[in-house]
């Protein structure tokens, strides 16, 4: 078993796995979650692809140094086709230091898809 990068304890192909491999996202917070993921396995493609056409970059520059250490999700409030994941991911580039991103992300759902929409950094959380 191939363990997935957001839940070591789970089967990669039974959890991001087939959302990498067009299964739409039942939710924002298995969308966030296959979107770490994603950010492990240099996917640069499905990031753009679940990111929204209004906010998505026309490229990513994956940074092949980068090194995840896991995720930590905090919260996911969902409202109709909007949804709030809040979330700590920890990762480390080259020899310096491990650093927590700590945001708190938007999603929406349109033609039944979930996408990554924007987030913030919560005051005091540090990055």
């Amino acid at each position: 078993m191939t363990a997935c990068p957001c839940s070591p304890d789970r089967a990669y192909d039974a959890c991001c796995g087939r959302f990498h491999a067009g299964e739409p996202a039942p939710d924002a917070q298995a969308l966030m979650r296959s979107r770490y993921s994603a950010f492990v396995r240099g996917d640069a493609a499905y990031l753009l692809a679940s990111w929204h056409p209004d906010t998505r970059p026309d490229a990513l520059d994956l940074d092949p140094s980068m090194r995840w250490l896991g995720l930590d999700v905090r919260r996911h409030v969902a409202e109709g086709d909007a949804a709030t994941v809040e979330f700590v991911a920890r990762a480390r580039s080259g020899g310096a230091p491990a650093v927590r991103l700590h945001e708190v992300s938007r999603f929406v759902r349109e033609g039944g898809r979930w996408y990554y929409v924007d987030g913030e950094f919560p005051a005091g959380a540090g990055r």
